[in-house]
This record gives C-alpha cells, structure tokens and sequence, in this order.
C-alpha cells in the first residue's frame, strides 16, 4: 500500500463516519442522555465492528485473489460509479433524522459498546464498502503484516476518531449541531466522494 492509497482511504473512511447515520444518532444519544463515557464506549463498538468486517473482507480476497485476476479492474470502476452516485444522492438529499434523547436511565458501559457493534454488524453498507473497495487500495496478494498494522491504524484513527468527536460534541455542545450545519456536512461530504470516485475511475 502508498500513502496515497493510505491517505485516500483515510479520508473516505473519515468522511463516510462523519455523514450523519444511524451510527452516529446512536453515538449522539448515548453520550447526550448517558454521559461521555458512553458515546465513547458506542464508538469503540463501531469501530470493533469495522474492523470485523474488515478483517473477513481481507480473508476472504486473500483466498480468491489469485484467481480473480482481472476481475478486480471491474470492481474499481463500479466502486468509482458507487462513490459518485453517493456523492450526488448526498447533494440531493439532506434531509436526515434529527438526534432525538429518549432515554432517561443509564445503562452499563457494556451496554453502549454492545449497541454500537450490533448496529454496525447489522449495516448492509458496510458489508459492501469493506468487501468492494479494498481491492481498489489494496494488493491482496502481496500484502504484509506492515500493512495490516497501517490499515488498522487508518480505521481507528478515521472511525473512532470521527465518532468520539460527534461524542464530545453531543455532549458538550448539542445545541450547535443544527439541521444547517448538517446540511453542509452533507454537501461538503457529497463533492469530496464525487471527487474521490473520479480519482478512482482514473487512477493506473
């Protein structure tokens, strides 16, 4: 892997945690009725699941990448079709739920790292992000034991960064997470995917 492999993934990665989601709306509502603790306990539960499903997109290409061939040229461009279709579904639409506080009693940290893993394994998304677009940055056949430390440094450092900044701000600053600064997020995000499938769809 480059860093430019690395620094793209990192900034996609970033990107697709900030869009407000059920994710986050989880994140939100943990840390703005239970407390910091939790947001953070939320966060390390996504990103747990993150890393699962990363892990058994790794293995399962590791198996059949020697002879896929070609077919991961194919992947590149539907993944590249795939970011600029989202990127313009983002400008489109930006509308979202509001974040909503319903809950009244604590519950266990357990509890908040739990819901934030279940919620992550159960996106169909996900599953589609780790399974196609790793080939794009990534040489299965040759990659090493370097490369997995880096790239799970990448989704720590991207995901739970990202989540535990909501966290902070759920519970320091709600009142300022309006449905305006929403909307931007959401067309800023939208351009930077357009951007980033067209660099994709031409990039060797």
């Amino acid at each position: 892997m480059t860093l430019l492999d690395l620094f793209t993934l990192f900034l996609i990665l970033v990107v697709l945690a900030a869009i407000p989601s059920s994710s986050v709306a989880l994140v939100v509502t943990r840390s703005a009725t239970c407390g910091l603790n939790h947001g953070i306990a939320v966060s390390i539960g996504v990103v747990v699941g993150d890393l699962i499903f990363a892990a058994l997109a790794l293995l399962g290409l590791a198996a059949l990448s020697h002879w896929l061939g070609a077919f991961f040229t194919i992947i590149k461009y539907l993944a590249a079709c795939y970011l600029i279709f989202y990127g313009i579904s983002l400008l489109r639409h930006s509308r979202h739920p509001g974040y909503q506080a319903g809950e009244t009693r604590k519950p266990h940290l357990p509890v908040s790292f739990t819901a934030g893993l279940l919620l992550t394994l159960g996106d169909i998304k996900a599953i589609f992000f780790y399974a196609s677009f790793f080939p794009v940055f990534i040489k299965i056949s040759s990659l090493s034991a370097a490369d997995v430390v880096l790239l799970t440094i990448v989704m720590v450092v991207a995901i739970g960064g990202v989540k535990i900044a909501y966290a902070v701000l759920a519970s320091k600053m709600l009142p300022r997470i309006n449905r305006r600064f929403q909307q931007r997020t959401k067309t800023a995000a939208g351009y930077l995917m357009i951007g980033t499938g067209g660099y994709l769809a031409t990039r060797p």
